[in-house]
């Protein structure tokens, strides 16, 4: 059963998105202090060191307070406050820093009479081709308290190194290695997991179309590896994954294709059949539809 396995759909989600770099930054920012993000094209990460902040969502009833050795996770770049206490009045970050491009390091200090709280913060630039609706339904924020972090000594080890060198290839590997391992403790130990995964019909539905993709799945198939008829499967695959069965495949099958278009020298015209198209036309169009130009144009422009 999915129960039984949920870091094998966890993987298989995180399978595609590939990680183009990373912007890092480290912050020592002492009271009064405070800052606005608006929504990213990126994961993003807060880790305190020392000290403490307060994140603010937009229509949050209650600010999130992270002390030391506390993470927070933003699996695709919400818009948030950062702050030394809530209510601070808050500059946008990108008067402080613009552009924040991937590959880049920053160490930011901000004076002020009070407390210092010591911030490592990193920006996940990931290729949104391979971002899937059901991770869009990951939670906003996920925050990953002392005592959680203390019981996961890979990553809270990877979080101290990260402190001393956080910047270059290794560095890179590091925030990769740091998100992954978050968002599995979240997800798997702390009771985060979307509707989506924790449903075992809809569960055992989704392994199959992330890992089995090429195979010719119909709706009456994919009911009946969930174990449901075909209209009860139906509607609770839309209920909970946010689309249809079939348009769910489609994409899994489109971000296949990207990927060996743009990783691999895979022939074009064996791609279709790899992603479980048995017409090469009917493939050039539904990927047209799908990213607005023909894979060869794709390919050409990755």
């Amino acid at each position: 059963m999915i129960n039984d396995r949920p870091a094998d759909l966890l993987d298989e989600l995180l399978a595609p998105l590939r990680l183009e770099g990373v912007f890092a930054s480290r912050w020592e920012a002492r009271a009064p202090w405070g800052f606005r993000g608006d929504q990213e094209r990126n994961a993003i990460l807060h880790y305190v060191r020392s000290g403490e902040c307060a994140i603010t969502m937009p229509g949050a009833s209650e600010p999130v307070m992270l002390g030391p050795g506390e993470l927070a996770v933003f699996p695709y770049g919400a818009a948030h406050e950062l702050a030394d206490r809530p209510g601070r009045v808050t500059t946008p970050l990108d008067l402080v820093l613009p552009g924040r491009p991937a590959g880049s390091t920053t160490e930011v200090r901000v004076d002020g009479p009070g407390p210092v709280t010591d911030l490592l913060c990193g920006g996940l630039h990931y290729d949104e081709a391979g971002m899937s609706p059901l991770y869009r339904s990951l939670p906003e924020i996920i925050v990953l308290d002392h005592a959680a972090l203390a019981a996961e000594p890979l990553l809270s080890g990877t979080l101290e190194g990260l402190t001393a060198r956080y910047g270059g290839l290794a560095g890179l590997r590091a925030f990769e290695l740091v998100f992954v391992l978050a968002l599995r403790v979240a997800l798997d130990r702390l009771g985060g997991m979307p509707p989506a995964l924790r449903d075992p019909a809809i569960g055992r539905a989704l392994l199959v179309i992330q890992t089995r993709y090429a195979e010719p799945w119909t709706l009456e198939s994919l009911a009946r590896e969930a174990r449901m008829s075909r209209s009860a499967f139906a509607a609770a695959f839309t209920r909970l994954v946010g689309e249809a069965p079939a348009r769910h495949l489609a994409g899994r099958r489109m971000r296949e294709a990207a990927r060996l278009l743009t990783e691999t020298a895979t022939p074009l015209a064996a791609i279709p059949e790899r992603v479980g198209y048995r017409s090469s036309v009917g493939f050039h169009l539904a990927f047209r539809r799908h990213f607005g130009v023909p894979p060869g144009e794709y390919r050409r422009a990755a």
